[in-house]
């Protein structure tokens, strides 16, 4: 009886078990984005802010023990209304493209058994298109450094949170900070969202990841 107890209870732990792979850093991810933008309001007129939501694809490579390649781009759309001040109502809207990519290298530490220690540097290629306009689109790059960390609270569950500064073209000198979740349907497959903000610019996304 005993042995058949500790089988009993050894297979209800399996699945578990096989999901607690600690931190993987080879993974594909994609899923919807929105990428946020404040804009200046021009004297005696108020303008929305662009919230262009769109699509997301994501990935890293481990190429040593310590060290990761990844990537990220991220697109969408909006709609963004000028109006008067005190309830004047709209007088125009335009259409906005906003595109990010990212490019980076990263380093990785054990601090715990279920917690890394996380350094990235980082390259941003930000494009805000306004359709119709022959002005040509606002774009830049920026440079970012990160650093953070990825934790274990369950087998399955993984919190991750950053520290950045990026500075460039769009980005003045500008610090945020970044938080994400990861649920591990299997092995492989799991549920993500992560956010960021800070300064003039925020961004949200929840996807699907796929580790090895």
């Amino acid at each position: 009886m005993k042995k058949q107890l500790a089988l009993a209870a050894a297979l209800a732990a399996a699945p578990f078990a096989a999901l607690a792979g600690g931190h993987s850093y080879t993974y594909l991810e994609a899923g919807y984005a929105q990428l946020n933008q404040e804009l200046p309001a021009p004297a005696g007129f108020d303008i929305d802010d662009i919230e262009a939501g769109g699509f997301y694809v994501a990935g890293s490579a481990e190429i040593a023990p310590s060290i990761h390649l990844f990537g990220a781009y991220r697109k969408g759309d909006d709609d963004v209304s000028v109006s008067l001040p005190m309830g004047g109502g709209e007088i125009g809207s335009a259409g906005i493209d906003m595109s990010q990519g990212v490019l980076g290298a990263g380093w990785h530490h054990d601090l715990r058994d279920r917690t890394d220690l996380v350094a990235e540097l980082s390259w941003l290629r930000t494009k805000i298109d306004v359709k119709g306009d022959e002005e040509g689109a606002d774009e830049g790059d920026d440079v970012r450094i990160a650093v953070g960390v990825r934790h274990l609270i369950a087998d399955n569950v993984e919190l991750w949170v950053k520290g950045n500064y990026t500075d460039g073209d769009l980005y003045d000198g500008a610090f945020s900070a970044s938080a994400g979740v990861q649920y591990k349907l299997t092995q492989t497959w799991g549920l993500v969202a992560e956010a960021e903000g800070g300064g003039d610019t925020s961004m949200f996304g929840v996807g699907v990841r796929a580790s090895f």
